[in-house]
């Protein structure tokens, strides 16, 4: 039986990687910043660890007996005063320094679509620094690149419930979201396959327009969508980049780009945008289950 470290267990996409493991026979050893973060899990974890990636003391012995390394490891929500330095990069870079001491065969970490084209976005740079680092390294590696979650689309149905959606561009741009179980399914894959990167989305291509008008459709509410013009969006982003911190700029000059761009991968999967939506609908907008954790990173 091979053994799985994930690293990020409690965040949205590691609560169903674990899952999606252990149905493929792995026994899994759970990674959270603390133990009744990783309550949640204990239903599919056989073993549950508690430690910072950005304590690297915290992690000794954390791969023994590993074969392979799973991360989704990084910034949601900045809390903490860490940084996307710290987290998306030093944090996974520990977890491969543990990784390589331990003997671990393989490591799968979770990073961004169109990263390359991404590289002026703070929250990208980090995660590339990474990715470089770990295809410089001897361990073998698969780096899967999704296009973004159905959980992220909820801030569009947010706004739709709210009366307004708003959205960056015209909204002409494209998108397939997957679903954290269809993306954890692929994940499970690449722990066995040798392809080094997994370009990834759903089965589904929407505009963000199409988005926002369904979720206007399974609300039932008028369609009531606002476009911010691309040239008001960078204004807008390059006067936060000056007057506030990362943490404040970061999350919106990611949206700002990302919703200005075609973001589409091959599909995957078989769960839908509109079943989600009306998940969301029926539970008064609580999130699905394995959301964005609170602590501030995955």
């Amino acid at each position: 039986m091979k053994r799985i470290l994930v690293a990020g267990a409690t965040g949205y996409l590691g609560r169903f990687a674990i899952k999606a493991f252990k149905d493929r026979g792995y026994w899994v050893r759970a990674l959270g910043r603390s133990a009744s973060g990783l309550d949640p899990v204990k239903e599919y974890a056989d073993e549950l660890c508690v430690g910072e990636v950005t304590d690297p003391g915290s992690l000794d012995g954390l791969c023994d007996s590993i074969d392979v390394v799973f991360s989704s490891i990084g910034i949601t929500r900045q809390k903490d005063g860490l940084t996307y330095r710290d987290v998306d990069y030093q944090g996974n870079r520990n977890l491969l320094n543990v990784a390589g001491e331990s003997g671990v065969s393989k490591f799968v970490y979770v990073h961004v679509l169109n990263a390359g084209k991404l590289q002026h976005v703070a929250a990208i740079q980090a995660k590339q620094a990474f990715v470089d680092d770990l295809r410089r390294s001897t361990t073998d590696y698969t780096v899967v690149c999704p296009t973004g979650f159905f959980s992220d689309m909820e801030d569009l149905f947010a706004m739709a419930r709210s009366g307004r959606a708003y959205l960056f561009g015209d909204g002409s741009n494209r998108i397939n979201p997957i679903h954290g179980a269809d993306l954890a399914e692929v994940c499970a894959d690449a722990s066995e396959s040798a392809i080094q990167q997994i370009d990834v989305g759903g089965p589904e291509v929407f505009t963000y327009r199409e988005i926002a008008e369904l979720a206007f459709t399974i609300l039932d509410k008028p369609k009531k969508i606002t476009c911010v013009p691309k040239t008001l969006v960078s204004a807008a982003v390059g006067a936060l980049r000056w007057l506030t911190p990362v943490k404040t700029y970061g999350p919106v000059q990611f949206l700002a780009t990302v919703m200005t761009m075609d973001v589409v991968g091959e599909p995957h999967g078989h769960l839908r945008l509109a079943d989600h939506f009306r998940d969301c609908a029926g539970t008064a907008g609580n999130r699905d289950q394995g959301y964005r954790p609170a602590t501030g990173y995955r």
